[in-house]
């Protein structure tokens, strides 16, 4: 059995962080990460088993975790009293949004590959998923408080969905716009208090 060479995966992984950042996930190519790194297309596929294996092995720790304090967030906010939840929702969302925030800057390197560089492996759909759970705990707060349209109109998944899908994509425009951290709190806080003011209107109607 060979044994494996020191400092070899990570070489691997920093040639290839640079490769997929500089010509994205489906125009990167294995034999120059191979190249760059000093070692061989065999020597990738044996580690990672492939280009999407090597990609996920980049982001998927943090893509992971990122949705789980998303889902954290959100599972103790709808742990609350419906009072509570009505009483306390503009603050505790602003509060998410920066703990969001400050996990993303310090896993940056990640979400820039996630966010400009996914096309074509499974994490291009890592903004729609998490747009889907925002989605099921926007009509679960709406349940919980009795919101309704007035004459009796839903407010449907749809028009949920879309409404998020907007905050989401705004959200990761700070890592598209390679923002700095300072920067990014100040345009997500402003992003946070328009998002809620839109959706205070639509609650008021639903009174």
């Amino acid at each position: 059995m060979s044994k494996a060479v020191e400092g070899v995966t990570e070489k691997i992984e920093e040639c290839a962080r640079k490769e997929f950042k500089s010509k994205g996930y489906v125009e990167a190519s294995l034999r120059t990460i191979a190249m760059e790194a000093g070692t061989t297309t065999g020597s990738i596929y044996s580690r990672y088993g492939g280009k999407e294996g090597l990609f996920s092995a980049l982001v998927e720790p943090a893509a992971r975790e990122f949705t789980e304090i998303f889902e954290d967030v959100q599972k103790k906010f709808h742990a609350m009293e419906s009072e509570m939840q009505t009483e306390s929702l503009d603050e505790y969302s602003r509060n998410g949004m920066i703990q969001l925030v400050e996990y993303m800057y310090n896993h940056f390197e990640e979400f820039n590959l996630l966010v400009n560089c996914s096309y074509g492996t499974k994490f291009q759909n890592f903004v729609e998923h998490l747009v889907d759970i925002e989605t099921d705990y926007t009509y679960k707060y709406m349940e919980a408080v009795g919101l309704k349209f007035k004459k009796g109109r839903p407010l449907t998944k749809d028009f949920m969905h879309i409404m998020n899908t907007a905050l989401f994509e705004s959200f990761f425009e700070v890592v598209r716009h390679n923002m700095s951290k300072e920067e990014a709190m100040e345009y997500i806080d402003l992003l946070e208090k328009y998002h809620s003011a839109g959706w205070s209107v639509i609650y008021d109607e639903c009174k």
